[in-house]
């Protein structure tokens, strides 16, 4: 068995006693390196740089830049990083509009800290998380336009968005599927194109709406 790769992981956060926190119990895992902290978004974007961190995990409300124009920053410059919100709100509107920004998972802070280090562990591997509280604010109706529908999607591509949307890395899911890593990533873009959704997330949301998974 593989050893477990070490998640560079950034902590972004206004209040000193959460960052602290944080950082304690997560530099207890051996496969997480805390190599930065950063007080708001602005200096999240500037230590990124310099950095160079797998994942972010970042909250949401926060002075001078918040975690929403933070993310949409990170997106536009294009940077080859994980961000993870972490937030004490879970209205929909929230969750929304920071997965339409470009987050790869989003969960409340009252989670256990196991389950905030699986979320950690699974957006590094290419996968989204949704803390239960979340998930639940989030999919409790509808938010697939009625246009979009898997009528323009192949056999194999309806196989590799459940695997996608179920939160399976694209080296899972070509194991499962039998194929190899890079038809994945072909798939996954075309399925992208073709429902015009460039989110992770906005594909959970699209199989849930569809009932591709449960």
């Amino acid at each position: 068995m593989e050893p477990q790769k070490t998640i560079r992981l950034l902590l972004v956060d206004d209040h000193m006693l959460v960052l602290d926190g944080l950082q304690a119990r997560l530099e207890l895992e051996d496969h997480i390196d805390v190599i930065g902290t950063a007080s708001n978004g602005l200096e999240a974007l500037e230590k990124a740089n310099t950095l160079s961190p797998d994942v972010v995990l970042m909250d949401v409300s926060m002075p001078i830049l918040n975690g929403l124009e933070a993310t949409k920053r990170f997106r536009e410059k294009q940077l080859p990083v994980k961000i993870l919100m972490l937030s004490m709100h879970n209205e929909k509107e929230y969750i929304l509009s920071l997965i339409h920004a470009g987050a790869n998972g989003y969960v409340l802070k009252d989670v256990s800290s196991e389950e905030l280090i699986h979320a950690i562990t699974t957006v590094h591997q290419g996968g989204t998380y949704f803390s239960s509280g979340a998930s639940a604010s989030l999919f409790t109706e509808s938010i697939t336009p009625e246009s979009q529908n898997t009528e323009t999607l192949s056999k194999r591509e309806i196989a590799v968005l459940k695997e996608v949307a179920t939160g399976f890395s694209n080296k899972e899911i070509a194991q499962t599927l039998n194929i190899s890593v890079r038809t994945v990533e072909t798939h996954r873009q075309n399925i992208k194109n073709k429902l015009e959704i460039h989110t992770s997330a906005g594909l959970i949301k699209y199989a849930l709406d569809k009932k591709l998974i449960e």
